[in-house]
């Protein structure tokens, strides 16, 4: 199920707080990047995942938060290091600007762990 395009421009304008900021439907969801990586997912029950480690996932667990998970075709049960974020951050900007800049953070650790051929930012 996609999202509409409703929910779609108010996720722009939720993260707007981020500069270079922008959404990309996926998946029956949408991805929040910036600078070409990845550091949110917005799922099509209206949650929001903010991409976490283990430098910041102290954080979420302190928050009560869940981890997001989905089902593949085969059954088994996949993880891709995102986090729920506290639905308080969507009536916070500031909190949510520091929470996205962590995450963004994370993404970058990610991608510099990577091969050099395959890293998205250089």
């Amino acid at each position: 199920m996609a999202l509409d395009s409703d929910y779609l421009t108010w996720l722009e304008d939720l993260f707007s707080v981020v500069p270079d900021t922008n959404i990309k439907s996926m998946f029956g969801g949408a991805g929040v990047f910036r600078q070409g990586l990845m550091f949110g997912l917005a799922t099509s029950d209206g949650r929001i995942s903010l991409k976490a480690d283990d430098e910041t996932l102290g954080d979420f667990i302190a928050e009560g938060c869940e981890e997001w998970q989905y089902q593949r075709k085969n059954g088994k049960i996949t993880t891709m290091g995102y986090w729920y974020m506290p639905e308080r951050l969507s009536e916070d900007t500031e909190e949510l600007l520091a929470w996205s800049l962590k995450a963004f953070e994370v993404a970058m650790r990610a991608d510099r762990n990577k091969p050099p051929g395959q890293r998205k930012l250089k």
